[in-house]
């Protein structure tokens, strides 16, 4: 299992293309050898490959515009494959953060309108992946979580999920239970720590997930790519927390 920085950690830094470059460069400097692109400035394939081969780190997964993905998906898959990334990351699900949404209502939609990409994607040697965030396990539809009636409504080979631990746990699940319960599913995850009283995010091995446990469910579900992502620091260096996890898992034996 790989290391990886999501970039989202550290977006402030990647507003434009020269800064993206300088970031993905003091990515490397901490140890890290691949990103997931989100919550960057806009690139094109021809833009961000050169990046990476400057940073010399590879880009393994994204979090790519949805109507794009369901809309122009052999565009999509083709500008992954341009930059040399197998892995096409949905964020959220539409409609689910919104005012008063109606959570089964998005969850069917959006089941009806992913469906054919995530086969082309699948059928591409490609993987579509979902990012869960509390939500997903704090609605649901016909007495199941909405992360339940979605891993039921895809066949395995049609959804991964980038399981994200932080998440999981404010949601009131374990993430080693549901790690286990999506094993074979999780080619990406989501590392991400939570602090003890505040429930703020955290460093990942500086709270109260036990890592140790969710490290070795990942091992034995297959993962290939676990990304570190902080999305607040609280005015603390976000490079510096990217550091601290990174020293941390690679502590545990993760390269």
């Amino acid at each position: 299992m790989k290391i990886g920085a999501q970039l989202f950690s550290v977006r402030s830094f990647c507003t434009t293309l020269e800064d993206l470059g300088e970031t993905l460069r003091r990515v490397a400097d901490i140890g890290y050898t691949s990103v997931q692109v989100s919550g960057t400035c806009a690139y094109t394939a021809e833009q961000l490959r050169p990046l990476l081969e400057a940073a010399g780190v590879t880009c393994d997964l994204t979090h790519y515009a949805y109507d794009k993905i369901v809309g122009e998906t052999a565009a999509t898959m083709a500008e992954h494959r341009a930059f040399g990334c197998e892995n096409i990351g949905i964020g959220s699900m539409p409609g689910l953060f919104v005012p008063e949404p109606d959570v089964a209502g998005a969850a069917r939609l959006f089941v009806e309108r992913t469906l054919p990409a995530a086969r082309a994607v699948a059928d591409g040697g490609m993987r579509l992946s979902y990012h869960n965030h509390a939500k997903e396990y704090e609605t649901r539809i016909d007495g199941a979580t909405v992360m339940e009636y979605l891993s039921d409504a895809f066949a395995p080979r049609e959804l991964h999920f980038t399981l994200d631990t932080h998440w999981v746990a404010r949601g009131g699940y374990d993430p080693v239970a549901e790690i286990r319960r999506l094993s074979g599913r999780l080619h990406c995850v989501h590392l991400k720590d939570l602090e003890a009283g505040t429930g703020r995010f955290a460093p990942v091995g500086s709270g109260v997930l036990d890592f140790p446990a969710i490290l070795a469910a990942l091992e034995d579900a297959g993962t290939a790519f676990a990304f570190v992502e902080q999305d607040d620091c609280y005015g603390e260096d976000p490079f510096v927390c990217l550091k601290k996890s990174y020293d941390y898992l690679k502590a545990q034996g993760l390269r």
